[in-house]
């Protein structure tokens, strides 16, 4: 367990490490000079020009800028916007807390309605159909499609939630964001529900689950001891994988519901050609996908040691 703990640390360290210069790199590369989304709609002149890339270090070489962000991020310090003349962490932390917030919200209803439906669609029966049937039309909405249905009929029809804004803290947080979070939630309930049905279907038939039922075992202890377990790490694997992308696919539902976002930072930014805040959100999404995909197969193999996953 700590060779395989160890390794999953080692992975983790290369790959943020390879993502960095890739982010760093493909930002660099990106057609246009970020100098005019700095000016902004002042009438630039050589000198202004040459004093905002001396200010951002935009004639240093490539490999310089890329080690100064680096050591930037390792100590603490994101660096400035170009277009808010901001500290990034100014412009994160706020954020962060609302989409933080929104993700647990769908990824407790993703645990609880995907995993709950998948389980109940593998006893088989008219449950089975019904999930099948359900999970197919889920997989094919996309979320600001659901994002617009929920608005229709639950706040303009109904009346029953909030569509604008965060709230004041507690229920009425909840209030605001179940609309968003449901929205955001359902093609991963779908995804999740689907794996999870398809993974203990493949347990049941397994020639030990046979042998159990043959000398008696109650169904309930099989299922248990033997069905659920032996599928949770591939359970587990896809819902850390949903946890991650939630992150990445949130900046949909922040727009559509005006939650004001990492997501919705990010979209801002890379439209205005903010690399620096573009560079440190894209690395945060990276990290959080590498992370939480490390610790699922740590779980996983607390779980079951005999599970030989890996992931990327």
């Amino acid at each position: 367990m700590l060779r395989r703990v160890l390794a999953q640390l080692g992975g983790l360290l290369s790959t943020l490490v390879i993502a960095s210069a890739v982010i760093f790199g493909a930002l660099v590369l990106t057609p246009g000079d970020p100098v005019s989304a700095i000016i902004g709609g002042v009438q630039p002149t050589p000198e202004l020009i040459a004093q905002v890339r001396a200010d951002h270090h935009l004639d240093a070489p490539v490999w310089e800028r890329y080690l100064q962000w680096v050591g930037g991020i390792l100590s603490g310090d994101l660096g400035q916007s170009m277009v808010y003349k901001t500290s990034i962490s100014a412009l994160l932390a706020p954020r962060i807390a609302v989409t933080a917030t929104l993700v647990a919200y769908a990824a407790t209803i993703v645990a609880l309605v995907g995993i709950g439906s998948g389980i109940l669609a593998s006893r088989g029966g008219p449950w089975d159909q019904a999930v099948l049937v359900s999970t197919t039309v889920g997989l094919a909405m996309p979320t600001f499609v659901v994002a617009i249905l929920l608005v229709w009929v639950f706040a303009r029809l109904l009346g029953w939630f909030p569509v604008l804004g965060v709230g004041d803290g507690g229920w009425d947080t909840l209030r605001h964001l179940t609309l968003p979070a449901v929205s955001l939630a359902i093609i991963y309930i779908a995804y999740v529900s689907r794996i999870t049905r398809g993974s203990l279907v493949a347990q049941q038939t397994r020639e030990h689950v046979e042998t159990a039922r043959v000398r008696g075992i109650p169904s309930a202890r099989i299922f248990r001891a033997h069905v659920l377990r032996n599928a949770s790490p591939q359970i587990l694997a896809v819902s850390g994988t949903t946890f991650a992308s939630m992150f990445a696919t949130a900046a949909i539902a922040e727009q559509a519901f005006g939650l004001g976002g990492v997501g919705a930072l990010f979209t801002e930014a890379a439209s205005r050609k903010d690399i620096p805040v573009v560079q440190v959100i894209a690395l945060l999404m990276v990290s959080i996908f590498v992370a939480a995909n490390a610790l699922v197969d740590i779980i996983a193999a607390l779980i079951d040691p005999r599970s030989d996953r890996t992931h990327a």
